[in-house]
């Protein structure tokens, strides 16, 4: 059963909108980048070129994620996908960083840098920094105070430079570490988060610790939470493996199930790579076939 929220929420210029379903207030919202109707479809262009991989599917998807580390520029690259159309999703990895050096202000020039060259793109962008810091990451030492006093610190330099065009999203894992802090105990705080979001895949059963999940299966649980802070919700991160199940009827119930059960999530992200499943959309013939299908519905028009 869908889930619809009624309640008020409140634009990034402190004006609320009014009561009403959430899901239609959300599509209000254009200032984050939330689409006028039904999700956005976004890609991680790890098996084959962009070019090939838009001609295989048959569109260009509105988001392209990419992986950045700590010191890395994104700026140049952010702005060639703006160039060519798409919306970017940064996602910041600040491997070997220590996180009380990012709070002590250790690091403030590289964030000022970050900063400033995202305030020069003038145009809106996804920026994902550190997630999946519930899972196996742990950014911050699994220390949720740790975690969202880094993420408060980075956010507060990029709007006190000017860089409000930048369009926040929080991504922790469907699931947590074992004896760790749970997904939620890690959110920055509603003031510090534009989109709330989720990275989760359907591990397939080529493992004997997993079993074949379906696409509601794997973000079901942690959907329920997400959906209680009144936001539009991003899949940073999802894919299915093809052993153990139908990868393509796990594609084909995407949609429905975006429509029926999911109505908050406003963008979804596939991680099409080989990389520890046969996470791509063409690991089988059929798979391809139902993921074109899926790319194309007009359900992802945006």
């Amino acid at each position: 059963m869908a889930l619809l929220l009624s309640t008020t929420l409140a634009c990034s210029n402190g004006t609320d909108l009014h009561p009403g379903p959430l899901s239609t207030q959300l599509e209000q919202k254009t200032d984050i980048l939330v689409p006028a109707s039904g999700a956005l479809l976004g890609h991680y262009y790890g098996t084959g070129t962009i070019e090939g991989t838009d001609a295989r599917i048959g569109r260009k998807p509105a988001i392209q994620l990419t992986y950045y580390a700590w010191s890395d520029d994104w700026v140049p690259q952010t702005r060639a996908q703006l160039a060519d159309g798409r919306i970017p999703m940064v996602n910041w990895e600040p491997f070997d960083v220590e996180f009380d050096n990012i709070i002590s202000g250790k690091h403030d020039k590289t964030i000022e840098a970050r900063a400033d060259g995202a305030k020069a793109l003038g145009s809106k962008f996804f920026l994902d920094f550190a997630a999946e810091m519930n899972e196996g990451e742990g950014w911050g030492g699994h220390v949720p105070s740790k975690y969202i006093a880094a993420y408060r610190h980075i956010h507060d330099i990029f709007v006190s430079r000017g860089a409000t065009n930048v369009v926040w999203a929080w991504c922790p894992n469907n699931t947590d570490s074992a004896s760790a802090p749970t997904a939620m105990d890690y959110y920055p705080g509603d003031e510090y988060v534009d989109w709330t979001g989720v990275d989760g895949y359907n591990w397939g059963t080529s493992d004997d610790d997993f079993r074949w999940q379906s696409f509601r299966e794997v973000f079901a649980d942690i959907y329920a939470d997400l959906a209680e802070k009144g936001k539009p919700i991003i899949i940073g991160e999802m894919a299915s493996d093809e052993v153990g199940g139908d990868k393509a009827q796990w594609i084909t119930e995407i949609v429905p199930t975006l429509k029926n059960v999911f109505p908050l999530v406003k963008a979804v992200v596939w991680f099409d790579v080989d990389k520890e499943r046969h996470w791509q959309i063409n690991s089988s013939p059929s798979s391809l076939t139902a993921y074109t299908a899926m790319a194309t519905d007009p359900y992802f028009s945006g």
